[in-house]
């Protein structure tokens, strides 16, 4: 008995993504169905190399492929390509070759927001995706301390624009790179914001999957403005469990409402301390306070990120976490973040209503 390729696409509609709630045909994850006898060649294209679930996906297509009549053998080649979340639009005019933008940002400061955006952008990288680390916390740029990359400069190719700088597989571009370690930034909101679309439009970021902008703590002028004027896959909301700090989350998550930028779900910051000596786990800050303002809401719970001296010790050495001690629970909590962050994208992208987004003049 023979197979044909309908009955392969047949067996592969049956066939769900468990996030997008979609089949795999329908999705167009379904390509190069090469079909020889009772043997088959097929790839299976993932929505991000992030996909959280894609253990499932293969389980699923495995078992519907087996109970094809008649095929004996069958090959599955995988593969990812990232989708732009907003109808398929990529970044917007300033951004035209980036595919998704997520914003990190927090309602209050020290929450370890910059932590948690250079280690989530790490992360994808780690995964295969292209990615980019914006830092637009133009009060308290840390990002260059943090990538190792404070000692240098940006250069540009043509006098009008920059080329961003590279770490851990990372392009990274911040306000810190342009003026000295010890100026205070005394500037007004106009004059923010122009240099925060500066070095969006003006940077080189060339294709990129994701480019993570790490926000300003607050629902101040920056933050806002940046919102109404980069197209946004969506908002990452970075919290510790104490009572304090979650109330801070209730007005940033209030503010990404109005802009109508969705809020991808919500981290957990420094989430419980396990002593090095004895494994006892202490929760300093409280905990699962950033689950119960998710449920609150309405929206996913991305993770938890223990509280250990590592992640401080990698912040101040220059390299991410997820890059220097990828075997510890810090850097596992993270990729599990960045694969939660892609599934949300992923489901952002099969929206077929474009976000809105407003033009920086």
């Amino acid at each position: 008995m023979s197979v044909s390729e309908a009955d392969v696409l047949a067996a592969m509609s049956k066939v769900m993504d468990p996030e997008l709630h979609v089949d795999l045909v329908k999705a167009g994850m379904v390509k190069d169905i090469r079909v020889a006898g009772d043997s088959v060649k097929l790839k299976i294209e993932l929505t991000t190399p992030a996909c959280p679930l894609k253990g499932k996906i293969q389980a699923d297509a495995e078992a519907a492929l087996k109970a094809v009549p008649g095929l004996k053998t069958f090959d599955i080649e995988w593969g990812a390509q990232v989708r732009a979340a907003g109808g398929g639009v990529p970044g917007g005019a300033l951004l035209p070759k980036v595919k998704n933008v997520i914003l990190v940002g927090a309602g209050k400061g020290g929450v370890g927001k910059s932590t948690v955006a250079l280690n989530l952008a790490t992360a994808l990288a780690q995964h295969g995706a292209k990615v980019g680390l914006l830092d637009a916390d133009f009060y308290g740029p840390s990002v260059p301390l943090m990538t190792g990359l404070s000692d240098k400069k940006p250069v540009s190719p043509d006098g009008k624009s920059l080329d961003p700088l590279l770490a851990h597989g990372l392009k990274v571009m911040s306000i810190g790179f342009l003026v000295e370690a010890d100026q205070a930034l005394i500037w007004r909101g106009p004059m923010l914001h122009g240099a925060l679309m500066q070095l969006v439009r003006d940077v080189n970021w060339g294709e990129l999957d994701y480019l993570v902008l790490d926000l300003p703590p607050g629902t101040g002028d920056v933050a806002l403005s940046l919102s109404q004027s980069i197209r946004a896959a969506g908002a990452v909301l970075v919290t510790t469990p104490q009572d304090v700090a979650l109330a801070d989350v209730v007005r940033a998550k209030q503010m990404f409402d109005k802009v109508h930028i969705p809020v991808l779900g919500i981290v957990e910051n420094m989430s419980q301390f396990v002593c090095p000596n004895c494994s006892h786990v202490t929760p300093i800050f409280n905990h699962g306070g950033g689950r119960k303002a998710a449920e609150m809401f309405g929206i996913p719970f991305l993770g938890e990120i223990p509280l250990d001296l590592k992640v401080r010790e990698s912040g101040d050495s220059g390299v991410p976490v997820v890059v220097g001690a990828k075997d510890s629970p810090e850097a596992k909590a993270f990729l599990e973040v960045a694969r939660n962050v892609a599934g949300r994208v992923s489901t952002q992208s099969m929206k077929s209503v474009p976000l809105p987004v407003v033009q920086a003049r």
